[in-house]
This record gives C-alpha cells, structure tokens and sequence, in this order.
C-alpha cells in the first residue's frame, strides 16, 4: 500500500504495509540510515524521532499511524538548537561507541526545544527512555546543559 509522509520537510511515496515500522520504512525505503535499530521494543531510544514536534521511538510505530504527520529524523535536525546541542556533543566528546547518539541527539534536542534551560531532573526525566550502553550519561547531561547556556547567551 502507499502512504504520503513527510519526513525532514520534504513529502515523500512509500510503499508498505501498514503495520511495517517506520524505522524500516526511514532506514530500508527512504535511505536515512541515521535512526537505528536498537531493540525493537521502544525501551531503548536509538530508533528516536521527532513526530510533529514530539520525540517518539520510530521502531514500533507502524507507518499507518504517521500518514499526514510531519518527522524529523537526525539527518533533519538542523536549526539553531539541534546545532547548539550537536555542537555540545562534539565539544565534549559525547559518544563512546556512538549507536545511540541519533536518538540521544533527537531527545536532546527536542528538551531543549519545550525547556530551553532544563534543572539536571529535568534532562534525566527527559533523557530516561534513552539507553546508552557506553553508559555516558554524566557527559550527554554535560552536553545538554552546555547547550542550553549557549542558547541562552
């Protein structure tokens, strides 16, 4: 079946079921490898995108259920704050192994977004359906906080 997304601006025809994921729809039909698979479950955040301004696990939601939604996935992340925070990342040497900085990022950046000076609390609640295996947790808070004092100044 075909379904009419919008993904990173631009309207886009994709050819599938109804119940594929739209993981496999991002990653297999439309080329955007930056959202990864991590469990397949929506428990860990790798597979995290932006749906209508909301950051949501893209590894279980089936394509039928985003037609006419507007997502942004990390290779869209691109304004002044998914800058600001990818630029925190780089500054302080955020990832280790680097599989779940797409999801982390996308997170990231959609807090600062609806909390542009966030309280530690804050980023932890925000941050906690975001698992990283390299458990760089005090660094991505570092990351984020440092964002947020860039936007603000």
């Amino acid at each position: 079946m075909a379904y009419s997304i919008t993904v990173n601006g631009r309207t886009r025809e994709v050819d599938a079921t109804p119940d594929t994921p739209l993981l496999w729809v991002l990653r297999d039909e439309l080329g955007l490898t930056g959202t990864k698979y991590g469990c397949g479950i929506s428990q860990c955040g790798a597979c995290t995108v932006e749906i209508d301004g909301t950051a949501q696990r893209s590894c279980s939601l089936p394509i039928v259920s985003v037609q006419g939604s507007e997502i942004t996935t990390i290779e869209g992340q691109s304004d002044r704050v998914a800058q600001a925070v990818q630029d925190a990342w780089t500054a302080i040497d955020v990832p280790q192994c680097g599989y779940c900085q797409s999801g982390q990022v996308v997170s990231a950046t959609n807090l600062l977004r609806a909390n542009p000076a966030p309280s530690d609390a804050d980023i932890d609640k925000a941050m906690s359906g975001n698992i990283c295996r390299c458990a760089t947790y005090t660094r991505i808070r570092q990351a984020i906080q440092d964002a947020a004092g860039k936007l603000e100044g």
